[in-house]
């Protein structure tokens, strides 16, 4: 049996090893077994008997916890199997934490350090009371939208005429009536004072990366700035394709409204408020959303288009945008922003984890370099498409020209791309034949 999440081989005992225990404790426990090798297959081991007394004591001495040292023998070699259990309180090692995350070990610091113990002690971020604020903090024109809006999505009954200290602590925003970091993000009216970092960045680029056309900073509480950053993004940093039916004008925006709210509504319900700022990025042909905070323990980014239990890294965040009517509590956000690219004819949205959270792409097209590629075009037929975006059309000896190749080449090419209705055909065929995008 190969190595897999909970369950570690190693040829020799090293002392270093106390890391993997470390982190098998702070997560769903698991088994190390001393003598194997990386496929599991028995090596053996000579000083067994000593490291039965040595083992128990030094995860004893070094993290105050024990473990199931057991000695077992197969063909006449020796090798010890160490169980370790789970521990619902942080486990340490001289100080430092470690966590089994997949198949490797990991070592806490920072601001998953801070979530890591807040979970053990059964909070989240957003539950820990903040003591610097008080109601003169609070923006009372957000919290009476947001009264609105949960009146009209009917999750919170009983609500209306309460005061805003009532409306607080039915929402769990508050305990023993001090604010929580929930209500701040939520409702005050410079969150910023509190959390420098709670900012969304939106940029304009060209080119590439270092082609940073112009940028805008959104600050504001949650309930306010879901509404204005989707107004920045149609208003200055998108463009609606015009066209007319008789003398009606219609617009219609570059991607679905129903995909950017959601995607927003993601970024700002589940990130890490302690760490860096949502980043949204503008490109000629894709936006591209970053939210620090990786994925929860055990879900993965090809469960995240189907079903998969909903668990959100802010629970009263979530719970307060559920009974708004913002959000939804069955985890269909990433579902819906996939099922809204396909009924606008956008290409599937990728979806990756990038330097310790999520990276969400939406893209304008199937007419890119990126997506061709995607759909099984080569290079010299994504010059085509390319050429004809720019030019309208292309020929047969064209496509020689533009890709130095023969005429037998091109019209193989050029037929599979008709084939596959990339282009379509226009005329008889013969030395005039242009061919259009579909």
């Amino acid at each position: 049996m190969p190595e897999q999440q909970n369950i570690e081989y190693k040829s020799a005992w090293h002392d270093d090893y106390l890391k993997w225990v470390c982190g098998f404790a702070n997560a769903q426990g698991g088994v190390i077994y001393i003598g194997k090798d990386d496929n599991g297959g028995v090596s053996g081991i000579d000083d067994y008997k000593r490291l039965m007394d040595d083992i128990p004591n030094k995860v004893r001495n070094a993290m105050g916890i024990t473990v199931e040292v057991n000695l077992h023998e197969e063909s006449g070699k020796y090798f010890i199997e160490i169980v370790t259990h789970p521990y619902s309180v942080p486990i340490s090692l001289r100080g430092r934490y470690y966590y089994r995350s997949g198949s490797t070990k990991q070592e806490l610091t920072g601001a998953s350090l801070n979530e890591f113990l807040l979970k053990k002690s059964g909070k989240t971020w957003d539950d820990v009371i903040e003591p610097r604020a008080t109601y003169d903090d609070i923006d009372e024109k957000a919290v009476a939208t947001f009264v609105q809006e949960a009146e009209f999505s009917g999750r919170l009954p009983e609500s209306k005429g309460l005061t805003i200290p009532q409306l607080f602590d039915k929402l769990r925003l508050t305990e023993n009536g001090q604010l929580k970091r929930g209500a701040i993000v939520l409702f005050a009216k410079d969150p910023a004072k509190f959390y420098p970092n709670i900012f969304v960045k939106i940029g304009r680029f060209g080119k590439d990366d270092a082609d940073l056309i112009f940028q805008e900073n959104e600050e504001g509480n949650l309930i306010v700035i879901l509404q204005t950053i989707l107004e920045q993004l149609h208003h200055k940093f998108l463009i609606r394709k015009v066209s007319f039916e008789g003398m009606k004008r219609i617009e219609t925006n570059e991607y679905p409204v129903e995909a950017l709210r959601e995607v927003i509504l993601n970024a700002l319900v589940h990130r890490n408020y302690m760490g860096a700022p949502t980043q949204i990025r503008v490109y000629d042909d894709k936006i591209v959303f970053w939210n620090e905070g990786a994925l929860p323990q055990g879900l993965s980014i090809e469960e995240l288009k189907g079903f998969h239990a909903s668990q959100p890294r802010n629970i009263l965040i979530a719970d307060v945008c559920f009974k708004g009517g913002y959000i939804d509590s069955w985890g269909r956000g990433m579902l819906k922003i996939y099922n809204a690219c396909k009924e606008a004819g956008l290409p599937e949205p990728e979806i990756k984890e990038f330097q310790t959270g999520l990276l969400v792409t939406l893209f304008k097209n199937n007419l890119t370099t990126e997506q061709l590629a995607k759909l099984g075009l080569n290079e010299r037929q994504i010059r085509a498409i390319l050429h004809i975006q720019e030019k309208g059309e292309i020929t047969n000896s064209v496509y020689q020209q533009i890709n130095e190749i023969g005429r037998t080449t091109a019209t193989e090419e050029l037929k599979w791309l008709t084939d596959n209705r990339f282009i379509t055909q226009i005329g008889n065929v013969g030395r005039g034949t242009k061919y259009k995008l579909n």
